[in-house]
């Protein structure tokens, strides 16, 4: 017979135990909501009330790259070929807004319910294998899998999971996910690690090889470049029309340009600072 002791230590090593073993990865609610933020510690894939996004037509000055991954993520909604896509390029030009937009504009076009945009964030990478195998539960929906800022550093090696998950592994990407991820890189990795590899190397070309085969596995590379002060303007009046801000243009102007300047560059971003600004001040709600 066990005693009260041992029966009370033994509870208290079973609960410890469970509070070691790796979460149960599940999905609430997928009906709930459009978007979801997966959660490594929880193991959850958590549905959000409502997506941070703006309406695709508010993004100005990239219109190629609005189609290119319009048409993409359209041909994936209705069970046609598509590639997973690298949004690349100056940072604040409105890469994740486009994803986000995208996603809203694809419900729209194609009336689908089951098509699910799902976050996971950069330091969750390496659980991108387990994610995907979730996901493939679920083969009535179709997920956008998005990972914002996605790139690596000297010493990390969670980019040959990344490589296996996306094309590489035997098991293959699901069908019914597709894979979005922006950076401020081209390659996902830092030029002087590239070529610290290659220095060092006992042969260059395949350590470089290794590093550039990860952009690779994106079929679509989608560039964003700095903008001309004649885009930066276009952002700031097509929001000013939006959310009907009244100001005399050529005031407007001379406060967009000097605001851009303040802050070192002209993006979407830097606009939508400025204009946030400019409805607090006329008391104007754009929320």
């Amino acid at each position: 017979m066990i005693d009260e002791n041992s029966k009370h230590l033994l509870e208290r090593i079973a609960n410890a135990l469970d509070r070691m073993a790796p979460a149960e990865k599940k999905i609430n609610n997928l009906d709930k909501s459009e978007g979801f933020i997966y959660e490594s510690k929880s193991g959850l894939v958590r549905p959000i009330l409502e997506i941070n996004r703006i309406p695709i037509e508010l993004l100005q000055g990239i219109a190629s790259q609005k189609q290119t991954l319009l048409d993409n993520t359209i041909s994936f909604a209705n069970d046609l070929s598509a590639n997973n896509a690298l949004l690349w390029g100056a940072r604040g030009t409105g890469k994740s807004s486009l994803v986000k937009a995208v996603h809203a504009e694809v419900i729209l076009k194609t009336k689908s319910e089951q098509l699910k945009l799902v976050e996971i964030h950069r330091e969750d990478i390496a659980e991108l294998p387990e994610l995907l195998s979730l996901l493939s539960n679920y083969k009535k929906y179709k997920f956008i899998l998005l990972c914002d800022d996605l790139s690596f550093d000297a010493g990390e090696n969670t980019y040959k999971s990344l490589k296996a998950a996306l094309d590489g592994g035997i098991e293959g990407k699901p069908n019914n996910v597709i894979f979005y991820a922006t950076s401020n890189r081209r390659h996902l990795m830092p030029r002087d690690m590239m070529e610290n590899e290659q220095s060092t190397a006992i042969n260059p070309s395949e350590s470089v090889e290794e590093k550039v085969s990860l952009s690779d596995r994106f079929g679509l590379w989608i560039g964003f470049h700095n903008m001309s002060q004649d885009v930066y303007l276009e952002i700031v009046f097509a929001y000013c029309k939006e959310f009907k801000i009244s100001l005399e243009q050529n005031i407007l102007r001379s406060q967009a340009l000097e605001w851009s300047i303040t802050r070192g560059a002209r993006s979407g971003r830097v606009a939508w600072q400025f204009i946030q600004d400019i409805a607090s001040k006329q008391k104007v709600k754009i929320n």
